[in-house]
């Protein structure tokens, strides 16, 4: 028997023991336990009504095999072989499907997203390259429909950005864009070059999953609040008044700071919701350190340190050194076209995981 077969009978097992517990009164009487357990149990319902069908259709194989083995009547013969080509192609597509859905999901892949660019190695050329990042991942947010918001940005004096945050709102944004976190490398003659010559820079991307305040609860008194007059590039004032603000989480040293809105509320919030999916960045990867295995299974999904991609301006390439992927569509991938390069590491990350489930 497959493994899958039989993580499915758990999964079986596991529904009809909601199914039972909600009918509970005890259960019933706890408001948060019966939220749970219903949640729960409206995930499961999809593949436990597939594995069903999938159940149904193996026992009309069965038949129809018992049936060829021994039947010389040629129309009973004829229903039993119509009964198979009718079931093995559904059965065929359903054992494709079934073991990706006992993949895990990732109580994430439905939330918003946070996204940080930062010019890396190369100076100016870096920051430059951090702007073409942030307009190519805005133009993906406009083509799946979503809304994006600058949270904080720096501007570089060359064009570009030497930090910018802000968030995309989208239903399954971190399912799609959890894989451009790391180091994405540009070779290219940078348009400060007068010799001609091909520089590699490097600027840096962190996606985080947008963190609700029932996610991370902070407490107002471990936070230092700093607020400061807002300036732009070269240092000059922006703002005549104190508006820009920066957070301390003095238990663990993070420090964000906002100065893009004129309102010291806005950017005090804005501040709020950074250090809030930083926060929860810092204790899940402290959680999946203590399972470093299972870690090794993903497709990097969040290392900021770990070069992901390069950018090659003089071969129209791109290649994502993760799976191996190269496509010479740098013009249209620039400009938001990221569907190939993110099913492609979709994918591979599903095959991954596929192989802890089989």
């Amino acid at each position: 028997m497959k493994r899958w077969i039989d993580k499915l009978e758990g999964v079986v097992d596991r529904y009809k023991g909601i199914e039972k517990s909600l009918s509970n009164p005890e259960v019933i009487a706890d408001q948060d336990k019966f939220q749970k357990l219903s949640m729960e149990y409206a995930d499961l319902k999809e593949i436990v009504e597939k594995y069903k069908q999938y159940k149904e259709l193996q026992s009309n194989v069965e038949e129809a095999e018992e049936i060829l083995e021994i039947a010389d009547d040629e129309e009973m013969i004829e229903l039993a072989n119509m009964q198979l080509n009718e079931a093995k192609p559904i059965m065929e597509k359903l054992e494709e499907k079934l073991p990706l859905m006992l993949i895990p999901k990732d109580p994430n892949d439905e939330k918003n997203v946070i996204v940080e660019i930062r010019g890396g190695a190369g100076g100016d050329e870096a920051n430059i390259f951090a702007g073409d990042l942030y307009r190519m991942y805005t133009r993906y947010a406009e083509r799946a429909g979503w809304k994006t918001e600058v949270m904080s940005s720096s501007l570089s004096d060359m064009g570009g950005y030497k930090e910018i945050v802000f968030m995309i709102e989208g239903k399954g944004a971190y399912s799609r864009l959890k894989y451009e976190s790391g180091v994405h490398r540009v070779q290219r003659v940078p348009a400060t070059e007068s010799s001609g010559r091909i520089h590699t820079s490097t600027s840096t991307v962190a996606v985080l999953p947008e963190a609700e305040d029932v996610d991370i609860e902070i407490n107002q008194h471990e936070l230092k609040i700093d607020t400061y007059r807002s300036s732009g590039p070269g240092g000059q004032s922006v703002n005549t008044t104190d508006s820009a603000v920066r957070i301390t989480h003095e238990p663990t040293g993070l420090v964000v700071s906002c100065q893009d809105e004129k309102s010291q509320h806005k950017n005090k919030d804005k501040a709020m919701r950074i250090l809030r999916a930083r926060l929860k960045e810092k204790i899940e990867a402290e959680q999946q350190a203590e399972v470093a295995e299972a870690r090794k299974s993903q497709v990097g999904t969040g290392d900021r340190s770990e070069r992901i991609r390069t950018y090659n301006f003089p071969q129209g390439r791109v290649t994502d050194h993760r799976i191996n992927l190269t496509t010479h569509q740098l013009d249209s991938i620039l400009d938001g076209e990221l569907n190939e390069i993110i099913e492609a590491l979709i994918t591979a990350d599903q095959i991954e995981k596929l192989k802890l489930v089989e």
